[in-house]
């Protein structure tokens, strides 16, 4: 009679599981389609309230059209300085490597 008890036991224990796996994936599932469904309020507000937090804490550009690279920078801390974005700072020089800047270079901040 053990072996049938045993054996039961088992079959139980893997039906729980198998329900509890089930279980998250409608879950989870179900959080991911309530989100999407509103996501434009909820987008907008944040959207929103980025491009004010943005507005404040951003640098005001410089007037300056080159900046020359002084030992220690990197292409963050230069973009930080200058009041704009690594993505716009390499966009300004593909020809800089991110990784071997050199000090004296000469890096282009405006068209």
């Amino acid at each position: 009679m053990k072996k049938k008890r045993n054996w039961f036991a088992r079959f139980l224990a893997l039906g729980a599981l198998v329900a509890a796996v089930i279980a998250v994936i409608v879950v989870a599932s179900n959080t991911n389609l309530h989100s999407s469904s509103d996501k434009t309020s909820t987008t907008n507000h944040h959207a929103k309230s980025q491009q004010k937090k943005q507005a404040e804490t951003k640098k005001p550009r410089t007037t300056a059209k080159t900046y020359e690279v002084q030992s220690g920078d990197t292409l963050t801390s230069i973009a930080h300085k200058e009041g704009m974005t690594v993505s716009e700072l390499q966009a300004l020089n593909p020809e800089v490597d991110a990784q071997t800047l050199i000090a004296g270079e000469v890096l282009q901040l405006q068209k």
